[in-house]
């Protein structure tokens, strides 16, 4: 008789493209999650948490794939094998597009213009690959039923206060703003009007968003017949004449708008004093953070951008729409203080996605970093956002104002961290070690009173018998205190307090004399255990509070 098959073990690995988040980077991201809310709380947009789960239906245009519902998302149908199968069910994809759904149902019910931020997780079938996961964290803020752009300027404005609240510095971060009205108004100027002209736009708009991968060259061909890549694979361009692509191309190409750029410095110039040629370079090159630049011609940058679109959309009604709308931002974010030091016109922010209809914005780290491979580059975006005015009409059949913000949380974690602002680990609990386990009451009673006192404790809860192996627990868990008291430190109402960070400096770099004249370990009367403890925390530049308490 054959022996019955063993069950195998499951794998004990985390599916492709996702992983696990421990500790410190949970505690991290929920504390910048916090003071993100706390922005968006200020500026009065409520809390929204809607279903992790929507109809692929409710998805329509977000999905990659329409014709195959189960690309790009994780969907399943309900009842698939019965007589009558249900509905196509994804996990959400982003949040904007729960969003839609959520102010399409209740939208007797909320105020209008509605306002809310939402945070969680979303889900992509995507291919993964390095920082790029099947499941990651977004961050949104998004104002529905408000036509003015004073709505995408108030956008524009919360997301420079929410990266210098979360511990971006000014000077690190600039707000790229852009209109997809004056884009669709160099098409128009182009040629390329009509829905006829529908798959060439679409081209176009892809390959301008790829301008910081591509390069200029890259863009370039793809407005023509096409590119090959390092691989040898051919994308199709849009096959764009030379006069129809330079007309695209002195949209975001500085050296292609040189012509335009001269005489928009020397239109400036009839309004502030003459330009020095070093910073009158830089801004032919478009390098519009170049020092040499004057202050007064700083304050001007912006204006400076408005003239060069002016040029660029001439004859084009859609066009000068969108100039006007991006000069009315300008104008409403420079009375609240927010200048061409924060927030800069760019025409070069197009966004990816197809709904976009207005204002458009990204946020840029401007800082420097080494990648994997140890190449000086710049950090690049974090958040991205803009007018959809069209989303809520999919399900009410009427246009409904809409414009929002997305911050990748984790990108602006991994920013964070580069910059030094927040660390990969973070102290751990002090340790009340157990002594004798008879007396286990009374270790929970001085653990309550730590935590009482807002400090973060535990008891250890393992095996006693070895004492080197609780301290060795505690410095696992990277604990700053362990806290002993025995049945003598009991007698005489002491207790042992073993400062752990300054005994692993002392094993590491100390002498034995010196060792012998800066003790680790100090016995204080129990009354004066949270304070010997607070102090040593302070010593150490340890909060003496937990955040949590």
């Amino acid at each position: 008789m054959a022996k019955p098959k063993k069950t195998p073990r499951p794998r004990a690995e985390t599916p492709k493209g996702f992983r696990d988040y421990f500790g410190a980077e949970v505690t991290q991201r929920a504390e910048m999650l916090r003071k993100i809310a706390e922005v968006y709380h200020r500026y009065g947009f409520d809390a929204l948490e809607s279903s992790g789960v929507e109809t692929v239906e409710a998805l329509g245009k977000f999905l990659p794939d329409v014709d195959r519902p189960n690309e790009g998302v994780f969907a399943w149908q309900e009842d698939a094998e019965g007589e009558k199968p249900g509905d196509w069910l994804a996990l959400r994809y982003d949040l904007t597009a729960p969003l839609a759904r959520v102010y399409a149902q209740h939208q007797n019910d909320l105020p209008k213009p509605y306002r809310r931020y939402a945070m969680g997780p979303v889900w992509r079938n995507e291919k993964p690959g390095p920082g790029r996961f099947r499941q990651f964290y977004q961050c949104d803020a998004d104002t529905v039923g408000a036509p003015s752009v004073a709505a995408d300027a108030e956008i524009c404005a919360m997301l420079a206060d929410c990266l210098e609240e979360v511990g971006i510095p000014r000077g690190d971060y600039v707000i790229r703003v852009n209109n997809r009205k004056v884009l669709n108004g160099v098409l128009e100027v182009a040629g390329l009007a009509g829905d006829d002209k529908e798959r060439e736009r679409g081209i176009v708009l892809r390959a301008i968003d790829k301008l910081d991968r591509l390069g200029p060259e890259g863009v370039r061909a793809l407005l023509g017949e096409g590119r090959k890549d390092e691989s040898g694979d051919f994308t199709e361009g849009a096959g764009l004449s030379d006069e129809q692509a330079y007309k695209v191309i002195q949209f975001f190409d500085f050296e292609a708008q040189r012509e335009r750029r001269l005489e928009a410095v020397a239109n400036l110039e009839k309004h502030v004093s003459d330009l020095p040629p070093k910073a009158s370079q830089a801004l032919l090159a478009g390098d519009y953070s170049d020092q040499s630049i004057p202050l007064e011609w700083r304050a001007r940058l912006n204006d400076f951008s408005l003239i060069i679109l002016r040029g660029l959309v001439e004859g084009s009604k859609q066009g000068n729409d969108g100039v006007r709308e991006l000069e009315i931002i300008v104008s409403l974010l420079g009375a609240a203080g927010y200048g061409p030091d924060r927030i800069v016109i760019d025409p070069s922010v197009v966004r990816g996605l197809g709904y976009y209809t207005g204002p458009v914005y990204e946020a840029e780290l401007t800082f420097d970093i080494q990648d994997e491979k140890g190449r000086t580059r710049n950090f690049g975006s974090v958040a991205g956002g803009g007018r959809y005015d069209d989303l809520v009409k999919r399900f009410t059949g009427q246009e409904v104002p809409a414009t929002g913000v997305s911050i990748g949380v984790d990108r602006l974690l991994a920013a964070l961290q580069a910059k030094g602002r927040m660390t990969s680990t973070e102290a751990g609990p002090v340790v009340v070690t157990v002594m004798d386990r008879d007396r286990m009451a009374d270790y929970q009673a001085m653990v309550a009173e730590l935590r009482h006192a807002g400090l973060r404790a535990e008891v250890y809860l393992g095996n006693p018998k070895n004492f080197g192996n609780q301290l060795k627990y505690a410095d696992k868990r990277g604990s700053p205190v362990a806290v002993i008291e025995g049945g003598d430190e009991k007698e005489r109402g002491v207790v042992q307090i073993k400062d752990l960070i300054l005994g692993a400096q002392i094993a590491e770099t100390a002498t034995h004399d010196e060792w012998k004249d800066r003790p680790s370990q100090f016995e204080v009367p129990r009354e004066q255990l949270i304070t010997k403890i607070r102090e040593i925390l302070r010593q150490h530049g340890l909060p003496d509070r937990d955040a949590q308490a």
